[in-house]
């Protein structure tokens, strides 16, 4: 009778082959580092189908259908001294899904449980726990040139298609005992993965959609709009009352557009797995200052007040505050969603132009006020 996983009892062999330079590579689908690993994987890999599943990260899979009722895998990954996991999820998300988690300890010792994925708070990510059946007498974690191989074998009529992959920053400290609670992720992917075929495609991570319509309302809002409604304040009240409802005008659309980004990243993070939390506390700073900024509005002081000159200090510097804040978390927003170069490039090219024509216009008052 076979014996099932209920704790996931798990063969450490860390590789202790004796490697040339020529030997630690890098593994790929046309490699043969499982040759060097046959006696070590507790099953046979003869047979093994294999997809680069996450190729930013070095994530390969391998696997095949070894019986009736028998699913053989080996995830390879990065030695990041942190851990890697793979989840079956039920519908592409990592809450609900069942992970496969491994890591190398401090003491060199190699780690690998099962977790179930029950929510986003670290309460709800329970160890020893899930619906996936392991073959506990074939599995094994091999540490070798730099990589970790987790090699299990899962009992099943037919895997999930819906796969995740994890991987945690190489700051997080691994999983210890006794209770083994995972630190968050530093990215995740979500793959529709074939086991006919081997091969796995990437699907659109959940709220996707909602992410972008975040990040645009934000840079555009904060971004964007605040700067040039500043500008035109510092810089144009040599238009009579102009400068005043053109500043106005644009700064209160700046604020609305902004607080809904705002609202949108609140909603969203409710919804997503994945820790914001110091994003969100720069959000939450940005919103109220912007508050902050129209009740002074609403409150100021007539031109000839006393207190006028104490007004326009505060009025000044808070709104810059708020908008070196902005920018900085327009970069760290784009930079957690991992959105992509293309993103900081046409922020910072935006930014880069209104900073310019900024300077431009700050040298030409400098030079006026000398005359």
């Amino acid at each position: 009778m076979m014996k099932l996983l209920s704790n996931l009892h798990i063969f450490f062999i860390i590789g202790s082959l004796h490697m040339t330079n020529s030997q630690i590579t890098q593994d790929s689908c046309t490699s043969s580092v499982l040759q060097n690993l046959n006696t070590q994987i507790l099953f046979d890999t003869s047979s093994l189908g294999c997809s680069s599943v996450w190729s930013s990260e070095g994530f390969i899979l391998r696997t095949t259908q070894a019986g009736p009722s028998l699913w053989s895998f080996v995830l390879s990954a990065p030695n990041t001294n942190s851990y890697v996991a793979i989840g079956f999820s039920p519908n592409g998300g990592m809450v609900g899904s069942t992970a496969i988690v491994g890591w190398i300890a401090g003491d060199s010792s190699a780690i690998m449980k099962r977790y179930f994925l029950g929510g986003k708070t670290p309460s709800q990510v329970v160890v020893d726990q899930g619906n996936l059946q392991i073959m506990n007498t074939t599995s094994s974690i091999i540490s070798f040139s730099s990589r970790i191989y987790m090699a299990f074998q899962l009992v099943a009529d037919q895997p999930t298609q819906q796969l995740v992959f994890a991987v945690c920053s190489n700051n997080n400290h691994a999983p210890t005992s006794p209770n083994f609670r995972l630190t968050a992720h530093r990215n995740q992917i979500s793959i529709a993965f074939d086991y006919a075929s081997g091969q796995g495609n990437q699907v659109s991570s959940p709220y996707s959609s909602l992410k972008r319509t975040h990040g645009i309302l934000n840079a555009v809002g904060w971004g964007v709009l605040l700067p040039i409604g500043a500008m035109i304040a510092r810089y144009l009240k040599h238009l009579g009352s102009y400068w005043f409802y053109a500043h106005s005008s644009i700064q209160l659309s700046g604020f609305i557009i902004g607080l809904s980004g705002i609202i949108s990243g609140l909603v969203l993070n409710d919804r997503i797995d994945i820790n914001v939390a110091k994003h969100k506390a720069i959000g939450l700073i940005v919103i109220t200052l912007g508050c902050l900024q129209i009740i002074a509005v609403l409150i100021r002081p007539n031109m000839d007040s006393k207190v006028r000159k104490y007004w326009n200090w505060y009025h000044h510097n808070v709104g810059r505050v708020l908008i070196l804040l902005a920018a900085f978390n327009v970069f760290y927003g784009v930079h957690l969603a991992h959105a992509g170069s293309e993103w900081n490039v046409t922020y910072g090219v935006f930014l880069g132009i209104i900073a310019t024509i900024a300077l431009s216009l700050e040298l030409r008052l400098l030079t006026t006020e000398e005359d």
